[in-house]
């Protein structure tokens, strides 16, 4: 099942999107999609109310599709998580995964303005699967318990300012929590659709010109390993987001490295989940 939030910023109204293509309003069920929906067997509802045919439908028409999860608790980022990524970086493979935090008030909807920050030079670009928690989770058992508290998998766009990132502070905070930085969805597909979370290409291009090419299947640590792994040290809550690291070809490792500028246009997709689309305009 694909879930969506559509409206003005600030007004959106949960949804369903089905196999044909058409838009439910999940009003009914729901107010709006987040942690608490989640974890209180919503996803079950939604599905019985689409399977009975009860749910009014939307016109698309003019209609803005935000994120498809309302502000997270927290975005956990794993860094270096591709080797071909690390490689193209100079950084060795990590033994561990390289963890950081990302400002939840950075989502924004899939086709919405990205902001370059005031005084950047370095705004680069990161196609990345996102896993959103539908459990509370602690000290998780490996990788086969951990699947069993996904809710569903989105596309992210882990926007980074390279600058603020690594030259500003010994911690990635900075480059990486600007407003705006964080694009999720279009939509936030259930776990039972998406199957192997390692079995997704992922693609991006900018200005029409395509940067990066990776599989799933070429992370360092998979997603039952995250999820296991980051459950040792934190509490993962119910709306919680995790996105999962990069494949090779950002601009931080291409020839020239070629950062955004304001008006230039980045196009990302992953198997299965979707595709967004961005302009970047100036904060």
């Amino acid at each position: 099942m694909k879930l969506l939030r559509v409206g003005a910023s600030g007004e959106e109204r949960p949804a369903v999107r089905t196999e044909d293509g058409r838009l439910l309003d999940l009003s009914s069920v729901t107010s709006d999609i987040d942690g608490a929906f989640l974890a209180s067997g919503g996803v079950e509802r939604a599905r019985a109310e689409v399977a009975a045919g009860s749910l009014p439908e939307l016109s698309p028409d003019g209609l803005r599709i935000g994120a498809p999860l309302a502000r997270p608790g927290k975005i956990v980022c794993v860094g270096l998580n591709y080797r071909d990524h690390a490689a193209e970086t100079g950084a060795a493979i990590p033994p561990r995964p390289v963890v950081f935090m990302k400002d939840p008030g950075t989502v924004i909807g899939p086709y919405d303005e990205v902001l370059i920050p005031r005084g950047s030079v370095k705004t680069d670009w990161e196609v990345e699967l996102a896993v959103v928690i539908g459990r509370r989770s602690r000290y998780l058992d490996g990788p086969e318990v951990a699947r069993d508290v996904i809710a569903g998998y989105a596309i992210s766009h882990d926007v980074s300012e390279r600058e603020f990132q690594l030259e500003y502070s010994s911690q990635w905070d900075l480059g990486k929590s600007c407003e705006t930085f964080n694009p999720l969805g279009p939509w936030l597909v259930t776990a039972d659709e998406v199957g192997d979370p390692q079995d997704l290409a992922l693609h991006l291009s900018v200005n029409g010109v395509k940067r990066q090419e990776g599989h799933t299947s070429d992370m360092i640590f998979p997603v039952g390993h995250i999820v296991s792994y980051l459950s040792q040290y934190m509490v993962l809550e119910p709306g919680d987001v995790i996105n999962t690291g990069t494949p090779a070809g950002v601009a931080l490792g291409l020839t020239g490295t070629p950062y955004l500028r304001p008006g230039d246009s980045v196009e990302l997709s992953v198997d299965r989940l979707g595709a967004q689309r961005q302009i970047f305009g100036q904060a």
